[in-house]
């Protein structure tokens, strides 16, 4: 089966996240779209995500929850997970490896928790886009005990990637699945990086902006819409 997505949104729980990008507006937008899978993939938090999946589940989207990892080398990682319980469970994992320092919502933006009537319904006090406490290498392992899988995030953006901030790819690194934002510039990539060549690639927008969520040009090829089979795809050698 053929499957459009983007798996890689943040919502206004997100400090860079737009308000507008209420859990309604963005399974509203990826419906109008015609995507048929998404992912809501927060700073450090799942929080948004029990809204999000019982939004998209009316919609008829396929919503899997997820987070986007800082790393304590603030490398950006991509995390998500076969059921919501398994992703709130670490999310609560991750809250513990933040650095408590106080969101400033008049330089970063509020980090709103939404439900899916849209109702504010409370606040991240802590500020989500500070690394955390936990290791690139460390990232495959913790994630698995959750039942999740790893892609590390635009391992081609110039900040917070894999190739950016670490300078190459860990040669013990166990992920088989990484996003690469830019299109254009594939081929030079998997030249350089020839461990990237044996990993499925995906192409996500990491939205901030309701009109910044992909089209339907991108596709995954699973066996049904499940979040399992999906998960499954994506890391199927």
């Amino acid at each position: 089966m053929k499957l459009s997505y983007d798996l890689h949104i943040h919502s206004c729980l997100s400090p860079c996240g737009d308000e507008d990008m209420l859990p309604s507006n963005i399974v509203g937008m990826a419906a109008l779209k015609e995507l048929d899978v998404i992912a809501v993939t927060d700073h450090n938090t799942c929080g948004n995500c029990p809204a999000v999946m019982k939004l998209a589940e009316a919609y008829g989207v396929t919503a899997i929850p997820g987070m986007e990892l800082t790393t304590e080398e603030e490398v950006h990682v991509l995390c998500l997970f076969p059921e919501l319980d398994n992703a709130m469970a670490f999310s609560e994992y991750v809250h513990t490896c933040m650095l408590p320092f106080t969101n400033d919502e008049e330089v970063f933006g509020r980090q709103l928790f939404v439900d899916e009537d849209d109702n504010i319904i409370g606040k991240e006090p802590y500020l989500l886009i500070n690394a955390t406490s936990i290791g690139f290498d460390q990232v495959y392992e913790k994630v698995v005990k959750y039942g999740g899988i790893m892609i590390p995030a635009h391992v081609d953006k110039s900040t917070t990637s894999l190739l950016s901030n670490l300078g190459f790819i860990p040669p013990d690194s166990k992920f088989v699945c990484a996003e690469i934002k830019h299109t254009g510039f594939i081929d030079k990539i998997l030249d350089d990086n020839p461990y990237l060549k044996s990993c499925n690639i995906i192409h996500d927008s990491d939205a901030h902006y309701l009109e910044h969520i992909h089209e339907p040009e991108f596709f995954i090829e699973a066996e049904s819409k499940s979040v399992k089979d999906i998960l499954d795809a994506l890391v199927k050698r």
